[in-house]
């Protein structure tokens, strides 16, 4: 399946804490969604870099907030993992050509059982664009 995400950042940034928003939809209209509807097809979520600590508005599996402790692996990759409701998920991401390319896995226990594995391979599509305003 093919998902689109953006990743903005916001103009009012606070060295310590920087500020993003991700949007996310799909390319087409896959069935996969309606098939399993615990999962969602497109949202926005906010997010505050704190330290070793991204603190999400909300969480891709659940409108709860979030919080993800983050540690580099080598010069290319870091590790998040997250706990949330029934949620243990551990994401590795590499960095590829200079961030052009991203190579993603996603491991997801659900109340201690493995309950999804996803590879994900990204293609950075856009430029960056312009700040947002805090107000957006």
């Amino acid at each position: 399946m093919d998902m689109f995400l953006r990743v903005q950042t916001f103009e009012d940034q606070v060295e310590s804490e920087p500020r993003y928003r991700f949007t996310w939809w799909p390319e087409k209209e896959y069935d996969f969604f309606e098939l399993k509807p615990r999962y969602v097809r497109e949202g926005t979520m906010d997010a505050t870099l704190c330290g070793h600590q991204l603190r999400r508005s909300r969480g891709y599996l659940c409108g709860s907030p979030t919080k993800s402790q983050i540690r580099q692996a080598d010069e290319h990759e870091v590790v998040f993992e997250s706990h949330y409701l029934e949620w243990d998920i551990l994401e590795h991401i590499r960095l590829v050509n200079q961030d052009q390319f991203r190579a993603r896995s996603i491991y997801s226990w659900r109340d201690g059982n493995l309950e999804l594995v996803e590879t994900h391979h990204e293609i950075r599509v856009e430029e960056a664009g312009p700040p947002l305003r805090s107000d957006d």
